[in-house]
């Protein structure tokens, strides 16, 4: 099983790159945050026919989330939900196989720290829940928080700013102690000083992997003790954030 996220900074600029993308990973869950439009701008068949359930989530030309789930998965549509918490089109969920696949966008904070705050802490009562109630979860997205000094390059370390303070990091740690899940990227990769995936768009920091780890595969333990590979695209479209693709057996 393949599940892959990215936060394309806008499906209708980036339409053709994401089709692309799919037709060369062919992944089975399909994560995307930051879509920038509402389902009704987005053309109705689009990336169905490339064999996916598809649904977008959006309220226009500022946040949302879609998940695509290939049909060879679900012989009918699955149901596509968001947990009570959802803010600003920010959360989606599906049941595939047995296992809950959520792609989220985390706020910025930029301009409402606390609102982050805020949806972080539900973000772990959900994932805590979910274990409570032993189902399998895995969590996708950009949650707009570097893990560790090390998930930041060098020249990009900033002590209190945000998306690096340290009561956003504790609650990451929430996230994943409550939810019993597994930061799968770095899991299979303890050791990599330069497992980056969102660069400033600016001085070719892209081409020179200075950059931040703010998108994640996070698994419930079972699953991710199944999991193989976690890689990331850099080099893969124009958005400022790169793919991550997990495979699990």
């Amino acid at each position: 099983m393949k599940i892959a996220t990215w936060n394309v900074n806008g499906i209708r600029a980036r339409e053709g790159q994401v089709r692309d993308w799919l037709a060369n990973e062919r992944p089975d869950a399909v994560c995307l945050q930051e879509i920038k439009a509402r389902p009704d701008q987005i053309p109705a068949m689009l990336f169905e026919s490339e064999g996916y359930w598809c649904y977008w989530h959006g309220g226009g030309g500022y946040s949302g989330v879609a998940l695509h789930v290939r049909k060879e998965h679900c012989s009918e549509r699955p149901p596509f939900t968001h947990p009570d918490f959802d803010h600003e089109t920010r959360i989606v969920t599906a049941e595939i196989g047995g296992v809950t696949v959520a792609s989220v966008y985390v706020p910025n904070g930029g301009k409402d720290y606390p609102a982050k705050l805020r949806f972080l802490e539900a973000l772990a009562r959900y994932a805590g829940q979910r274990r409570e109630a032993g189902g399998t979860l895995v969590l996708c997205g950009d949650m707009n928080v570097a893990r560790t000094d090390r998930d930041v390059h060098p020249k990009e370390r900033k002590p209190n700013i945000i998306g690096q303070r340290p009561e956003e990091r504790e609650l990451f740690e929430s996230i994943l102690s409550e939810g019993g899940l597994v930061d799968v990227g770095r899991a299979l990769d303890p050791d990599n000083e330069e497992l980056f995936t969102w660069w400033a768009p600016w001085r070719n920091m892209r081409q020179r992997n200075i950059g931040w780890r703010l998108d994640y595969v996070l698994a419930s333990e079972r699953l991710a003790a199944r999991a193989r590979s976690c890689a990331v695209f850099r080099e893969v479209g124009t958005s400022d954030h790169g793919p991550v693709v997990a495979t699990f057996d």
